[in-house]
């Protein structure tokens, strides 16, 4: 029998794949820091694309499995993460520091997109990124309140506004920046100059991700958005409802139209699940989101239930993932926080050329 070295680990390790990006874990420059003990034990550490992997269990045990094969007597794995970048870097980028854009739109207002923002943002904090979420909604800011957070931003010593901060989320709205119950009573350009300076003059550092909460519509929040700085990817939320799915094939549509990738699409209020009998009634129709997904070829992140602790955790900044138990909703927007990461992560991949490790 041949000695377990780190060439026979490597070549072990071949054989595992990375589930979402469909190559071995060692082409992927994943595996790093491969320690081999006379006795046989096995330590290394993976890289992963994005800490919030939906399948970094899978690749444990199967890495397990085919080094214990190969003769390892103990094997020890490490979990590191380096996002990378879905789109490529450019010269004067806007945001240097900032890997990957995400932008939450809807085109219909009502449908729960800055909930689904907020929660957003925070199961990926909660999974180890770095996040942070601007409140594009400048008419109509809701993230303050959905988050629990308030107060005036301070400058930097180099000037710049410094976010506020939740749930480890970096956050900018425009309501820290007006009075209590204010109106803003803005024209288009005034709301995509505010944009703009929420992009420039923001204190962002480095993010591996930036979620964009955008108002409902088509117009110059996205479109301000879109020319500005590379968009790495857009999700799309709606009811299952007609109404709301007609203004979001609007969204779709313009999307297309300014080249910015859209990644999913996820259906909100799905239904309502009685906590006494069990029974789930529909309350905004049945599949929607799902069949508007394939009539246009997105892919389909799944519905969120209707659930009261949602609401009632917008309403005192506890968002549903950040509760102690905030039930069947709360792991749905987990398990797409986790998802929606995933899916940029195949995106950098198929931007980047691969390092092969001899």
């Amino acid at each position: 029998m041949n000695e377990l070295n780190e060439t026979r680990v490597l070549d072990a390790l071949r054989t595992v794949q990375e589930p979402e990006l469909g190559r071995d874990i060692v082409t992927l420059n994943m595996v790093r820091d491969v320690v081999v003990s006379a006795d046989g034990d096995v330590a290394f550490t993976i890289e992963l694309t994005t800490p919030a992997c939906p399948l970094k269990d899978e690749i444990e045990r199967n890495a397990r499995a085919v080094l214990r094969a190969s003769g390892a007597r103990e094997v020890a794995v490490t979990w590191t993460s380096n996002v990378r970048r879905a789109t490529p870097a450019q010269p004067q980028q806007l945001l240097p520091g900032v890997k990957n854009i995400l932008a939450v739109a809807s085109g219909k207002g009502g449908v729960g997109k800055s909930t689904v923002a907020a929660n957003l943002a925070v199961a990926l904090a909660q999974d180890g990124a770095s996040v942070g979420l601007l409140d594009a909604d400048i008419t109509g800011p809701n993230i303050p309140l959905m988050l629990g957070v308030e107060g005036q931003p301070v400058a930097s010593p180099n000037n710049k506004i410094v976010p506020l901060e939740r749930y480890g989320v970096k956050v900018i709205s425009i309501q820290f920046f007006v009075p209590e119950g204010q109106p803003i009573v803005w024209r288009g350009p005034l709301v995509g100059g505010a944009i703009q300076q929420f992009l420039r003059d923001v204190e962002w550092g480095d993010l591996d991700y930036l979620v964009v909460d955008l108002p409902p519509g088509t117009s110059d929040a996205q479109l301000t958005l879109a020319q500005a700085v590379p968009i790495s990817g857009s999700l799309l939320v709606t009811t299952p409802q007609d109404v709301a799915l007609l203004d979001v094939t609007k969204a779709l549509a313009m999307f297309r139209r300014l080249s910015v990738p859209v990644i999913g699409i996820v259906e909100n209020m799905t239904a309502f699940v009685c906590p006494h009998c069990g029974e789930a009634t529909e309350i905004f129709g049945r599949g929607g989101g799902e069949r508007f997904a394939r009539q246009y070829d997105l892919e389909y992140f799944g519905g969120i239930p209707l659930d009261i602790r949602v609401r009632q955790g917008g309403d005192v900044g506890v968002p549903a993932v950040a509760q102690r138990d905030g039930g069947p909703a709360a792991e749905t927007m987990r398990q797409l926080a986790r998802t929606v990461a995933a899916r940029m992560s195949v995106r950098a991949a198929q931007a980047a050329p691969i390092l092969i490790v001899s």
